[in-house]
């Protein structure tokens, strides 16, 4: 076995460590996943208004994943280096920097200003979803300590949208400025708490503790994570299944807003479709991650991409001016979308590890937000051809492409197993 800080400790020690970073993360999360979802469902209908068009304001909503995708690398290759504490804490400073972009934005009316900006707040998500892989490093069931973490996102990620909506976006319209800064204003004071609590608790770094930091100091490369994953059953699954969820999510997801506004539905209405939408992406992981734990990830995986083309279908059924659908189906969708993200990270955590699992796991976590990015901004440009209903209805096939992937796997394995004739 190698030799680590956290093989010297004893399993009470271990064992109480990981509390305390769990914890730490939780403190990260909640603030941060506030400010990003509350940025995120004001950015399709806020750019709609600065550009006075439907696909700008998809793509600005698309900016947030863009930016995720693009920070994904550079974060994974920063914590390889110096660990998780520094790569976490500067995701969330730029994340708030993002949403000080976003307020210009709204006061200026200058669209130009809210796609870097969102893109910023982007990188604060992907330190969001960097810190699953923390809460893993020292775990002995890594799909209960990520269905925990993601788990706690919850609280920050429905309170977003209300407040944003809600108190913030009341607030700024009774001082003056354009109601829709208020979601924004709200992320900048959020992630700079996330920041601070991060960079001051996260002691000591989880993947210091494991042995995984300065392995080799020359600059990690993108090419050399492509392979294990290429090559690797286990590896295409997993990548597939976050990207497949994340392509579903956000493209359904980018433009449900701007679906029900063209129905006459309030912000208040939008605001609650999408907290009931994340409450299904994060309340039931840690059920997820206990399960993806006993009976493995490949079933939860199958599971989850039948809950995203039912949860499509409901979306799909849906007429601007009705909202139960919606709420159904978003529900639906974001709960798919926890199975394969829970799972996959699972089996990601399972199969790769040693020095390089860090850069693996920041390429899985680029292709599933550059997927989502595409997706994002593809949507704007479909529901402005085909429609809301037949986005969804695209959406329905992608959602079913892991459990086809899981299913096939299972008679591959049959097959190679079946006795064969004398």
């Amino acid at each position: 076995m190698e030799y680590t800080p956290l093989t010297a400790m004893g399993v009470v020690e271990r064992d109480l460590l990981q509390r305390r970073t769990l914890r730490t993360l939780m403190a990260g999360l909640i603030p941060a996943g506030a400010g990003m979802s509350g940025a995120y469902s004001a950015a399709a209908i806020l750019g709609e208004e600065l550009s006075g068009s439907e696909t700008l304001g998809g793509l600005a909503a698309a900016g947030m994943t863009a930016g995720s995708a693009v920070a994904a690398i550079p974060l994974a290759r920063l914590m390889a280096a110096r660990g998780r504490r520094p790569g976490l804490a500067l995701g969330y400073l730029l994340g708030m920097g993002g949403a000080a972009a976003c307020v210009l934005a709204a006061l200026s009316g200058w669209y130009l200003l809210l796609v870097p900006g969102m893109a910023g707040i982007g990188i604060g998500q992907a330190a969001n979803m960097a810190a699953r892989f923390a809460a893993a490093d020292m775990a002995p069931e890594a799909g209960r300590a990520i269905g925990t973490l993601v788990w706690a996102s919850t609280f920050g990620s429905v309170l977003g949208p209300m407040l944003g909506f809600g108190p913030a976006k009341s607030a700024a319209r009774a001082v003056g400025l354009h109601e829709l800064s208020g979601p924004y204003l709200l992320s900048v004071l959020l992630f700079a708490v996330a920041a601070v609590v991060v960079f001051r608790y996260l002691r000591p770094d989880p993947l210091v503790m494991v042995g995984g930091v300065g392995h080799a100091t020359e600059r990690l490369r993108l090419r050399e994570f492509v392979r294990p994953l290429a090559t690797t059953s286990a590896g295409r699954l997993a990548v597939g299944s976050m990207v497949a969820g994340h392509v579903v999510m956000v493209g359904v997801m980018t433009m449900t807003p701007l679906h029900l506004r063209s129905g006459g539905h309030a912000l208040e209405v939008v605001g609650f479709v999408i907290s009931l939408h994340i409450i299904g992406m994060y309340a039931l992981s840690p059920l997820v991650g206990r399960v993806a734990d006993r009976l493995g990830a490949r079933p939860v995986i199958a599971a989850g991409g039948v809950l995203l083309a039912v949860g499509a279908a409901f979306a799909a059924g849906s007429e601007a001016t009705e909202s139960g659908g919606v709420y159904l189906g978003l529900f639906l969708i974001g709960l798919g979308w926890c199975c394969g993200l829970v799972a996959g990270s699972t089996l990601l955590v399972r199969t790769f590890a040693g020095s390089d699992r860090v850069g693996i796991q920041g390429l899985a976590d680029l292709c599933m937000t550059a997927s989502g990015g595409l997706a994002g901004l593809g949507s704007g440009f479909m529901v402005a051809v085909a429609g809301y209903q037949n986005l969804s209805r695209a959406a329905i096939v992608v959602g079913l492409v892991p459990t086809v992937a899981v299913l096939a796997m299972l008679l591959s394995d049959r097959g190679r197993h079946r006795p064969q004739a004398a």
